[in-house]
């Protein structure tokens, strides 16, 4: 069985048969006379041999100057029915899509994805705006106008990058690149005073959908490094950028501060743990002692004498006795003479 050849059957598709109107009308003479005898398929065998892979995705995509293409091929208008139907053999639907492209990311390899998927065969031309247009239009990027070339010609779904592509199409360039239809997200992009700059593109019928990748964008990336400029700013200077190339002079003295605030910060703490644990043994002793009944040792010099009760102007010495301070006796000991009983007795002997 003859082995199908792939190379030349895309070729055919794309309008870029290596062999030319001569070497299919060969090729498939060969196949006729290989019918009738072995000698001839022989001959043909070799030129039947599989290639290596195409050189689409071994090489980065062509500026659309240097291609030619547009040229080459005969354009006739499709629509969208033609197109998803196929479209004719002899040439794909030329897909346009264009942007920025600042800061490439996952975001836009998924609709530049999505654009060329739209058709079975499509080829996918990319416009990148130049760093004029961009700054005046939209802002300052981070990457320059050859940058961003660059990254959109190592797309693997892109097949030609237009260079300093306009901010709003018009039908000359439409025309000049033979462009079938326009892919982007359907939100209306206003700019340059116009509420929606793809509004004639959508009324023409040229326009087909794609979807925006939600949680990814240039100005998500933009945000991130703002949120955490110092970090980044301290990082590049540890790893050998000088200050000049970073636009910052002071974070040269701002770190060594920084440095000096957090040895500082790091002794206040470990001296309010010190003062804190002291402070709290502290104050449980006190409680503890407060809490506690009152007891000193004997023989202590903190131990106070017994007080002993200051003597009444009427009363006699003797009542200051300390007899008179010892506890009361029992009712069975002996009861002793009051001075009143005294007086008593000395009055009866005289009379």
């Amino acid at each position: 069985m003859n082995e199908f050849n792939w190379e030349a059957t895309l070729g055919v598709m794309h309008g870029t048969d290596p062999r030319g109107k001569e070497g299919r009308t060969s090729g498939m003479a060969g196949k006729r006379r290989g019918r009738g005898g072995g000698g001839v398929q022989q001959q043909q065998a070799p030129q039947r041999q599989r290639r290596g892979p195409t050189q689409a995705l071994r090489e980065p995509a062509a500026f659309a100057k240097s291609t030619g293409f547009e040229s080459e091929i005969p354009h006739d208008k499709l629509t969208i029915t033609q197109a998803r139907r196929g479209t004719p053999a002899h040439r794909p639907v030329r897909v346009y899509a264009d942007g920025i492209f600042d800061l490439f990311h996952s975001g836009h390899a998924r609709a530049l994805m999505q654009a060329k998927n739209v058709f079975p065969n499509t080829y996918l031309i990319v416009g990148v705006c130049s760093d004029e247009l961009t700054h005046k239009f939209k802002g300052y990027t981070v990457m320059t106008e050859d940058e961003r070339y660059d990254a959109l010609r190592h797309c693997r779904y892109v097949d030609e990058v237009v260079r300093d592509a306009p901010w709003s199409l018009s039908t000359e360039f439409l025309g000049k690149h033979k462009i079938d239809f326009v892919a982007h997200d359907d939100i209306p992009y206003t700019s340059a005073g116009s509420q929606d700059v793809y509004k004639h593109i959508k009324e023409a019928g040229m326009f087909v959908a794609t979807e925006r990748t939600e949680g990814i964008s240039t100005s998500d990336l933009i945000t991130r490094i703002v949120r955490d400029y110092d970090i980044y700013v301290r990082r590049n200077l540890q790893r050998g950028y000088t200050a000049r190339e970073l636009n910052e002079k002071k974070y040269l003295l701002q770190e060594q501060v920084d440095k000096m605030k957090e040895t500082v910060r790091t002794v206040e703490e470990k001296s309010k743990h010190f003062v804190y644990k002291h402070t709290i043994q502290e104050r449980s002793g006190r409680m503890i002692q407060a809490l506690s009944p009152y007891s000193s040792p004997r023989g202590s010099p903190s131990s106070s004498p017994t007080r002993r009760r200051s003597a009444s102007p009427g009363s006699s010495p003797s009542s200051s006795s300390p007899s008179s301070l010892s506890p009361p006796s029992s009712p069975s000991s002996k009861k002793k003479a009051t001075p009143a009983s005294h007086k008593e007795a000395s009055a009866y002997n005289e009379q």
